[in-house]
């Protein structure tokens, strides 16, 4: 018997568990979250005795006699500063990591309630976000300790929510206390649990599948294969070319194809009955890289070809030009597979739903995009596949394909019982689509002031197993590697190529991080050849409004590139050593693809519903829509009710994806806005109950290869200029990032976004990695990816330029990718200004952030 005291309550127990499964499962203490069940993320952090510990390591063995403390047992008054401090600071985006770091901020606060910056990002170095850059959680840490010792009341929040206000994010709160529900804090009476058993091998033909030792198993209610799937056994997010289930006699494509499906009363059933599970295999050689791909004799990923993708974009005569050009600079270039690391572990709960229907509650980047999988998996019409999201804790284009939201749908239809499927975080490592990995080759020709002539390149991808986005991530890789620059003589070969990887997707920049690297660092050598500044080069080149850019798109009066090098002048006067690296990316699908944002506002008792299908991931989308309704309407922030995105109630508005949502559905939600306030000129609100005004907007674009001599590639771009300056030592000593995002719907959002952002390529550049052995299996644990920590991040500092001129969207372009684009040429600029050594491969060696083993591999 184990005693123990958790939030000021004795409990007892026999069982000897791990920690976070007493909190969890029998206390039903939510906000202690399961990030990595390795001890490696901190979100399950308690403090125990006073001290932080994270719960997913202890067995209840070594809690006797010890005092307990989560989220849920701190006092009243202290949860509302917490609560105030998070909000006012915008510490918050995902939220998963959250609870965790207030629980650090508690242990440190009881003990000093007057820390240093340096203290407060010591007691949170073992707890991981993803999203925010620490920056404003370290901030909100020291609001709180300043809030604990003046002993004041909590302030009052401002009750308007208009464009260009700080507001606190409008899930603040359950984020705080833990309150707010993820898909696996739902419980269920009657639930199941079900996970995949995975290939041994990354190319094999199933020879038979025999479950019947797993059948045998007690508590084990079904072992599903391909042959149960009774629709399409093959699904994908636009080429259908992932198998469900591998089907006997099919050859596996990678180590994280799904053999077979095991749901089963309880997790040690389950994880007996996945062993039992017997495979039989004919082992067959793999393809490991795109250079055994498109050799003639090479194996075949997929029967069509292991050519998944081809871009060729050509403008003007590149090679003419580059031959007349008095400089001209060859390079190549190496960018790395990159995990996504979300601190969320990918999890979906499915139940029978009204008559033959299923719903879904997942954690997923498009609820649509999840219904169409699912309902064509069943082989039902649309209407009986019902999806919501929980909260996301964190997407970065890792969330847009199916990873368990379909098998938890597919055992729920045919059992008739609630299901859950969650990946542990090892699996999450090795399923779900990474970045590509890409090596490149670019030429530029510039004349004796520096002024590109034309650019030359050529990009080699390893798409993985499966398509999901490959193709079009190469796409963005191509169409945006001539940068944001005014010339007009560009070409550009890009292939992509299946291999027997792990696959690969999209990713935070969606192709255009790798490219941007290697033209960037291009131009940073070229600056040198000409004898000017790096930033005078760009400034000299940068696109303004009217000109053309290299894909012959005339820019609009809010291309801000120039006045976002003009934003860092002053760094770069004061620092000429410091590295620097411009970007764009567009806003929005683009290249003439349908891209349709669509929203509801329904009234209902006195109050404004937001109903859209568009995925909230962390980045704020809830509350960028609230503001505009609010701006749009005059209503008050109480009168204003935003609802999760979902496939019942609320319209298709894309996949959250392409930094698209905040431009196309917030135009949507504009108009919608305007239809309500004609119906409601000399009314009341409630004068309207029951009545629903639809907004819809139309990205309308031009495809690629068009004859238009000036097409329209996309409806808008964003703008950025980032800076890295180094200390003496050779650690980073501040990253300045000034990004042109038209207009800030919420500028405390917006900084978040940055800071996450270029905090997240300091790892791409610096020291993240994602090692597969030869047996092609992934082989980083969640602690081992090298992922940045609160206290070794540098100062990162946010300038916001707004720019007149978008004509949609209350003038504001999508902020979520471009943050993460110009970061790793900036970084790599500085080094090679410091030490001389032009690095061509990510991440960097010659730092001091960078492995040993890194080192003597290269």
């Amino acid at each position: 018997m184990f005693q123990c005291t958790i939030n000021h309550k004795q409990y007892s127990t026999d069982k000897d568990q791990k920690l976070i499964r007493f909190l969890r499962d029998e206390l039903k203490l939510k906000s202690v979250k399961d990030g990595c069940s390795q001890g490696a993320c901190g979100t399950c952090t308690v403090l125990v005795d006073g001290k932080a510990t994270k719960a997913c390591i202890p067995m209840m063995s070594r809690m006797d006699g010890k005092e307990i403390l989560t989220v849920e047992g701190i006092p009243e008054d202290e949860k509302e500063i917490f609560v105030y401090a998070f909000g006012q600071a915008g510490a918050v985006q995902c939220g998963f990591c959250i609870p965790g770091m207030v629980i650090c901020a508690k242990g440190l606060l009881d003990v000093n309630q007057n820390p240093t910056r340096q203290e407060i990002a010591f007691a949170l170095r073992n707890n991981i976000c993803r999203c925010t850059g620490y920056k404003k959680i370290i901030d909100a840490v020291e609001l709180a300790a300043q809030l604990f010792r003046d002993g004041k009341k909590v302030p009052e929040e401002n009750g308007q929510w208009k464009i260009g206000e700080r507001v606190h994010r409008l899930d603040v709160r359950e984020k705080v206390l833990g309150t707010g529900e993820y898909t696996d804090d739902v419980e269920m009476d009657g639930m199941l649990y079900a996970s995949a058993v995975r290939s041994k091998y990354a190319r094999a033909r199933v020879l038979s599948i025999d479950t019947s030792k797993a059948l045998a198993v007690p508590g084990v209610a079904a072992v599903l294969t391909a042959k149960d799937i009774p629709g399409s056994v093959r699904t994908g997010h636009l080429k259908r070319d992932w198998y469900v289930l591998i089907p006997e006699g099919t050859t596996t494509k990678y180590l994280g194809d799904s053999i077979a499906l095991v749901a089963a009363e309880n997790e040690e059933a389950l994880k007996q009955a996945k062993e039992l599970v017997e495979v039989e295999y004919e082992v067959l050689t793999p393809v490991r890289n795109p250079y055994e791909a498109m050799k003639e004799d090479a194996p075949l990923v997929h029967s069509d070809g292991n050519l998944l993708a081809r871009e060729h974009v050509r403008r003007g005569n590149a090679e003419k030009a580059i031959q007349n050009s008095k400089y001209v600079i060859t390079k190549k270039f190496h960018t790395p597979w990159t995990e996504h690391a979300f601190l969320e572990p990918e999890c979906a709960v499915a139940f029978p739903y009204k008559e033959d229907g299923v719903k879904v509650y997942s954690s997923d980047q498009g609820v649509y995009d999840t219904q169409r999988e699912c309902y064509e998996m069943l082989g039902i019409s649309p209407e009986k596949v019902y999806v919501e999201n929980k909260l996301v804790g964190g997407g970065f284009g890792g969330k847009e394909d199916m990873t368990v939201q379909h098998h938890a749908a597919l055992a729920a239809y045919l059992l008739k019982r609630p299901v859950k499927v969650k990946l542990t975080r090892d699996e999450s490592i090795l399923i779900h689509p990474k970045r590509h990995p890409m090596d490149m080759e670019f030429t530029m020709g510039c004349d004796e002031n520096g002024i590109i002539q034309g650019v030359k390149a050529s990009i080699i991808s390893d798409t993985g197993a499966y398509a999901s986005l490959g193709g079009p991530v190469l796409q963005r890789a191509c169409t945006h590697a001539a940068g944001p620059y005014n010339y007009q003589n560009f070409e550009i070969e890009g292939r992509a190529y299946y291999t027997n990887n792990p696959p690969a997707g999209a990713f935070r920049g969606f192709g255009v991080t790798q490219s941007c690297f290697g033209l960037e660092m291009v131009l940073t050598l070229m600056a040198e050849k000409a004898g000017i500044s790096p930033w005078e080069i760009r400034y000299r080149n940068a696109i303004r409004p009217g000109q053309e850019l290299p894909n012959g798109q005339l820019v609009d009066e809010s291309t801000g590139l120039a006045e976002t090098l003009e934003a860092v002048r002053d760094i770069m006067e004061q620092y000429p050593k410091a590295g620097i690296a411009c970007a764009m990316k567009n806003a929005g699908v683009g290249v003439g693809i349908p891209d349709t944002g669509r929203c509801i506002l329904k009234v209902l008792d006195g109050r404004l519903h937001i109903r859209s299908g568009a995925s909230c991931i962390g980045q704020g989308l809830g509350t960028v829509l609230v503001q505009i309704v609010g701006e749009q309407t005059g209503l008050s922030r109480d009168q204003i009710v935003y609802e999760a995105s979902n496939s019942i109630l609320a319209p298709d508005s894309g996949t959250t994806s392409g930094s698209r949502q905040t431009l196309v559905t917030g135009e949507a939600v504009r108009r919608a806005c305007a239809l309500y306030n004609e119906a409601v000129r000399g009314k009341d609100i409630s004068d309207l109950n029951g009545e629903e005004f639809y907004g819809e907007y139309l990205a309308k674009t031009d495809p690629m290869g068009t004859d238009k001599p000036n097409p329209v590639s996309h409806v808008a771009y964003g703008y950025a200029t980032q800076v890295c300056v180094l200390n003496e030592d050779g650690t980073i000593k501040k990253m300045t990032a000034a990004h042109d995002v038209g207009k800030a719907i919420n500028p405390l959002s917006v900084e978040g976004q940055i800071e996450g952002g270029v905090v997240m390529s300091l790892g791409f550049a610096l020291t993240e990695q994602y090692p597969i052995n030869e047996n092609l299996k992934p082989t980083a644990k969640f602690g081992t990816l090298g992922l940045f920590r609160a206290d070794k991040v540098p100062e990162v500092e946010s300038r916001i330029v707004e720019k007149e001129g978008l004509s949609v969207a209350c003038g504001a372009i999508g902020v979520g990718e471009i943050t993460s684009i110009p970061t790793a040429p900036a970084v790599a600029a500085a080094y090679y200004n410091k030490n001389g050594i032009f690095e061509q491969e990510l991440p960097l060696v010659n730092t001091p952030y960078a492995r040993k083993k890194n080192i003597k591999q290269r």
